[in-house]
This record gives C-alpha cells, structure tokens and sequence, in this order.
C-alpha cells in the first residue's frame, strides 16, 4: 500500500516565524535521498527576522546567499558553515522579507540505518549533523517544500504539549550584539527525544528509533 504524502501547505509557512519554530516541532522532515525516503521529527528549531536581526544573514541584506529568504514562504534555504557543514533552513513570513527556521535537531525515525551509518553511529542533534544524516546539500537550495516533487518536505507529525518544550536564547551567535544575543527564539524539545509511545500511534517505523537514539553527542 502506498502511503498518502501531505506536506504541509504554504499558508503554514506564511506566519509570524516564531510561530512556525514552535510549531514544527515533531513535524516529519522528508528527504529522497539516492532513492530511499528518510525521516526525522524536528526536536529543535531557532528563529531568525528580517534585517534588523544582527544575527540573521540578512543583516547584510539581499545578497546572492540570502536569495532564499527573500522568496516565497516554504522553501529551503540551504547554506555552507564552518568549512564543512550545510544548514537547512524554512523561509517563513512572505515574500520580500527575509525570514526563516534554521532545522536544528532531528530524531531519526525512518531509514534510521542509513542516516546513522552517514554519521558513523553518531546523533542527529546538530544542524550540521541531521543534514548530513539526510544527505542535504546546496542541491536543495530554493526546494519547494509543499511539493514531494522537490524531494524534500515537512509533513505534520507528532504534536508537542508545551510541558515538554524549552525556549531559550538562540546558539552559536558569538559576537552578536545585545538584544538580539539573548533573544528567547529557539525551541527545543526537552531531552531532545519524543516518547516512543507517541510514535507508536504515528509512525509504522518507530522501533527504529530505539536504536538510533544510543548515539554520541560529537560531531
């Protein structure tokens, strides 16, 4: 039996980006990968809002890298770091202002196997870390993330109560000047794991996750 892919639609994209980071924690991120269909639920997100935001590229404003988060709303914005990572992140609000979700975390529930063997045994929690896990590069840049015909999308998942959320100040910002240093815009699912009970209503492939969890934290 084939199963139904429903990503999400633009409009969900198309709100306040805040709204959209809280929002897709215990989203299914989707990628076809070589052929194979990986997934992981989204356990952390950041923020990052228009220009004024001295922590967001787009500080600088338009340039050819941060194209992406001037487009429409529900596309990937994908870029290089720190020699050797991509980072994938959701452009949100509208078109023609700069806003996005950086994908922080994942936790591994299908093609589990695949992912752990790209990372050597090692976790998925780290924006570089789950892109690599999921073979994302500069290749999905610009990806419709509504459309499965892009190969990449986020589907609904597994609903986050906010007993089991922490919201903190955003990492890895290092110079970046006060207010926007300490500004509360990353959300995480505590212990960084969903309860397999929860899984186990939602996803056929669950018992995966068992496994992919005993990993390291090093990159």
């Amino acid at each position: 039996m084939t199963s139904v892919v429903s990503p999400l639609p633009r409009k969900f994209y198309s709100r306040p980006t805040l709204t959209v980071a809280r929002e897709l924690l215990g989203a299914r991120l989707v990628h076809i990968s070589r052929g194979k269909k990986l997934v992981g639920l989204i356990t952390e997100t950041e923020g990052y809002i228009g220009e004024e935001d001295l922590a967001c590229h787009a500080k600088a404003g338009y340039t050819k890298r941060t194209a992406p988060m001037y487009g429409a709303p529900g596309h990937a914005y994908v870029y290089f770091t720190y020699g050797n990572h991509w980072m994938l992140n959701v452009v949100t609000e509208r078109e023609g202002f700069p806003a996005a979700v950086l994908i922080r975390a994942i936790q591994p529930i299908e093609g589990a196997a695949t992912m752990m063997k790209r990372r050597q045994g090692r976790d998925t929690f780290g924006p570089g870390k789950l892109t690599q896990a999921l073979g994302i590069t500069v290749r999905q840049n610009y990806a419709d993330l509504t459309e499965p015909g892009s190969g990449l999308w986020i589907e609904a998942g597994v609903k986050i109560p906010d007993k089991s959320v922490t919201i903190s100040p955003r990492v890895g910002l290092n110079h970046t000047p006060e207010p926007w240093f300490s500004k509360p815009w990353r959300f995480l699912v505590k212990e960084r794991v969903i309860a397999s009970r929860s899984l186990a209503k939602q996803s056929p492939n669950h018992e995966e996750i068992a496994s992919s969890g005993k990993t390291s934290s090093s990159q």
